[in-house]
């Protein structure tokens, strides 16, 4: 079996190319390598945007993965118009060459972050998404043009992945529970903007268990399915983070309340993935933190700009590196 994934150089894609790899699928990957290369050999990778893939690059393949684009707030804010072609044109092109090139499943990886701000309700796939901001709003324009190409021969899967965190060898420290590692480990403090906003963490290994089961499922599946490996308020993962570190490296930080209002707060059931696609998360906030201490020697230069997809995106735009 053939999957194409596009971003496959990335956070997420790092951990999940070699996963299917050892799953017996040949993979073809398509990324700008914004942030290297830190795939297996054994991956077929093409330095190409989304934009410029064309039929002939997806014929053969049985699945293809979106997750390319620009991957969170601030990237979005910096480039709103970037965003927006990357986001919402990006997938929406990408599903319609792949339908066209006799693919059969087409999977977007979108994001939480469509469903704005709530207040003390657990949202499930039908519940209003209405972000007012370019990167719910692009994510979710993404997800809905794909979503319209469905039909009985072109299954289509749209994820909406809660803040994924944990070790990949592509490494991102601009995720809420890696942050705060970094800052716990760093600085000994922890900072927490607002105590009481709600996130779904998504576990960056769940994240890949949602993409195989996926690629697995039964071929008649279609759908939107929120993936979280649990909900906590910002004030529960300080704690857990806290209690990581203090387990597993012996640190003792501070924990630095600021009440900084957030127009993000949501928490997410992930019961349809469950039943539909056998999405059984396995990893809590600890089980995070656990697996940043036992990759800590390949991450610990925080100063590393690749970290942060901000200041990677920045430099690579003053430079003339994004066209």
């Amino acid at each position: 079996m053939k999957v194409v994934v596009a971003g496959g150089a990335g956070y997420i894609g790092c951990q999940l190319v070699p996963r299917l790899l050892s799953r017996g699928y040949e993979v073809k990957v398509f990324d700008l390598l914004w942030f290297g290369n830190h795939l297996p050999k054994e991956a077929h990778i093409e330095q190409k945007s989304v934009m410029d893939i064309q039929i002939e690059d997806l014929q053969g393949a049985d699945a293809v993965v979106f997750i390319a684009g620009l991957s969170n707030d601030p990237m979005a804010e910096y480039s709103p118009a970037k965003n927006f072609i990357e986001n919402a044109s990006g997938p929406a092109y990408l599903a319609y060459i792949a339908k066209r090139a006799g693919v059969k499943r087409f999977i977007h990886g979108g994001s939480c972050s469509v469903y704005g701000y709530t207040v003390n309700e657990l949202y499930d796939e039908n519940a209003p998404a209405v972000s007012n901001y370019p990167y719910g709003i692009s994510k979710l324009q993404g997800e809905f043009a794909a979503m319209q190409l469905a039909d009985e021969n072109f299954s289509v899967i749209g994820l909406r992945k809660g803040t994924v965190s944990g070790y990949s060898p592509r490494m991102r420290l601009d995720l809420v529970v890696n942050t705060m590692f970094k800052s716990a480990v760093n600085d000994g403090v922890i900072l927490v903007n607002n105590p009481s906003i709600w996130r779904p963490i998504l576990s960056i290994r769940d994240a890949v268990d949602g993409y195989v089961r996926s690629i697995e499922a039964a071929p008649g599946i279609s759908g939107r399915f929120n993936l979280a490996s649990g909900n906590y308020t910002i004030g529960e993962v300080a704690d857990y983070v806290r209690e990581g570190v203090q387990e597993y490296m012996g640190l003792n930080p501070n924990i630095l309340v600021k009440n900084v209002q957030d127009f993000r707060n949501y928490k997410v059931t992930s019961e349809k993935a469950a039943n539909m696609l056998g999405f059984h998360p396995r990893f809590d906030i600890k089980d995070i933190v656990k697996e940043l201490v036992d990759n800590f020697d390949k991450f610990k230069d925080f100063d590393n700009p690749e970290y942060y997809n901000i200041r990677t995106f920045k430099e690579l735009d003053s430079s003339g590196g994004i066209s």
